[in-house]
């Protein structure tokens, strides 16, 4: 008898090796699977215009990453004494125009940079809505909590998404390895603000949008990460308290169907052994001194040292 329906990720033919650097963008779980690389001592990039939700913005942030295409002062607006971009994040507001102009055009140049070496590439879409601000007539990333007035939610059409993905993926190409991989998920998190019928039509239109780009190039497929989480894991114990988000056993019982399938194994027990460090240099003691903590500590250098032998770039 069986009691779940297992969803299974494709496995990859191309596998991540252990200097291979991984660009990610999109929403919060691009960044959620990012930290657990990170932790892995994997080189990688997230979101260097913040967390974006829907294809049409995500587009446009890669385009100006692609052109090294940096702002100027005449895309910014003033908000309650703070200078804001419309593209981006809360965290890159400030109260000066060129303190904000510094911290996104450094990620743009640094983002550019990793891209231009960048192996595998991690697409998260959250929605299909978008917000049009007013004044500008223009699509934006982030309200930053102006007023609703100035804004109008509508959904992306289906040929605005399928225009958004497709340039992506072009722009993507161009810029980064010859044989790229670029992978697509649609975050399992639920707009349930937006209403469940509603997020249920972004998310579809979203997925289908998708299958309907992918066929057309090499390199590039969908990670059923939204079907795992729905069908797979269907069950309210697998979510945080607030219902919406997936707990760190979802998210980890997703990135092992995902190591499975795209690491090599040279990656995995790299990885693998990365985790266990960083979690023994969590590891605290009362009396620094003690002989057997010393000797822990210098086992641990060892272990590090060992790891530290296997890459070029920087670890621990």
């Amino acid at each position: 008898m069986k009691f779940r329906t297992e969803v299974k990720i494709p496995n990859s033919e191309k596998k991540i090796e252990v200097e291979d650097r991984i660009f990610s963008i999109g929403s919060c779980f691009a960044t959620e699977m990012t930290a657990l690389l990170q932790n892995g001592q994997l080189q990688t990039f997230n979101n260097p215009f913040g967390t974006l939700f829907n294809p049409f913005s995500i587009n446009a942030a890669v385009k100006k990453l692609h052109d090294a295409d940096f702002y100027g002062e005449g895309d910014l607006i003033s908000f309650n004494d703070e200078v804001i971009s419309l593209d981006h994040h809360t965290s890159f507001t400030t109260r000066f125009v060129h303190q904000t102009l510094d911290k996104i055009n450094f990620q743009i140049e640094k983002g550019n940079q990793f891209l231009q070496k960048t192996n595998l590439i991690l697409i998260t879409y959250g929605t299909s809505y978008v917000y049009e601000f007013l004044p500008k007539k223009k699509l934006v990333s982030n309200c930053h909590k102006i007023p609703g007035k100035y804004f109008e939610k509508r959904l992306l059409t289906n040929l605005e998404l399928t225009d958004s993905i497709y340039e992506t993926i072009v722009n993507l190409k161009d810029i980064a390895k010859a044989d790229v991989q670029i992978l697509f998920t649609v975050s399992p998190v639920r707009h349930t603000k937006d209403g469940m019928v509603e997020n249920n039509l972004s998310k579809s239109k979203l997925i289908t949008a998708i299958h309907e780009i992918l066929p057309q190039f090499e390199n590039c497929h969908y990670l059923p990460v939204y079907e795992i989480l729905m069908d797979d894991l269907r069950d309210y114990r697998f979510y945080k308290e607030d219902l919406i988000h997936p707990n760190s056993q979802a998210i980890n019982y997703i990135w092992e169907k995902f190591g499975n399938a795209y690491f090599s194994d040279e990656t995995m027990d790299f990885i693998e052994e990365n985790f266990k460090i960083a979690k023994s240099l969590d590891h605290k003691t009362a009396d620094e001194t003690d002989p057997k903590y010393q000797q822990f500590l210098e086992k641990l250098k060892e272990r590090i040292s060992v790891q530290q032998s296997k890459v070029k770039h920087h670890i621990f």
